[in-house]
């Protein structure tokens, strides 16, 4: 194998690495700020390992046909600790920045929603409910004022059956089918 395709093995080794470095430090930010499940986190760990892993043999089979030697060991090692010692506060800053951008993105969304959706909404729903308390409360005074001023056609009339009703009601045949009915409900 000649150098050249060792050198490039390399590179892409340490990029592989550096693309390690960045896609754990921005899932560690993640987890943290986010507060997954353990169960969440596990599944998402071995996730990470299995595009970690899929990431490496691609790189690896790009600069060198997949062989394995001591310079691509040395190469992720590499490309993580360049990563880690360079790299890794800026992006774990920008990450909880994204992250704060988008949350305040959402939120700014949630309120121009509420203003342009809910508000209107509110207002048409206040204003329903409040035509029809009015509705009723006219119908109501319309039923009274109708009920009073009817009230000779009506009363008299019940004033004159409600002895009769009362004398029918209390008679000894309607007791007698009353207990019969409360007799047979209890069986």
């Amino acid at each position: 194998m000649n150098p050249a395709v060792q050198w490039i093995t390399l590179f892409y080794m340490m990029l592989a690495g550096t693309a390690m470095g960045l896609a754990y430090d921005s899932y560690r930010v993640l987890s943290l700020k986010l507060s997954f499940p353990k169960w969440l986190n596990a599944l998402l760990d071995l996730l990470y390992w299995i595009w970690a892993a899929l990431l490496v043999f691609r790189m690896l089979y790009a600069g060198n046909q997949g062989q394995l030697r001591f310079y691509v060991f040395l190469g992720l090692f590499l490309g993580v600790w360049i990563y880690f010692l360079i790299f890794s506060v800026t992006v774990r800053r920008f990450v909880v920045r994204l992250i704060q951008s988008v949350q305040y993105t959402c939120r700014l969304l949630w309120r121009f929603i509420g203003i342009v959706i809910g508000w209107p909404l509110l207002w048409i729903w206040r204003l329903v409910k409040g035509t029809l308390k009015l509705s009723g409360r006219i119908l109501l005074f319309i039923l009274k004022l109708l009920l009073r001023l009817t009230k000779p056609i009506w009363v008299l009339p019940v004033r004159w059956i409600s002895p009769y009703i009362s004398r029918f009601y209390h008679s000894t045949w309607v007791v007698r089918i009353s207990e019969w009915i409360s007799k047979w409900r209890k069986r």
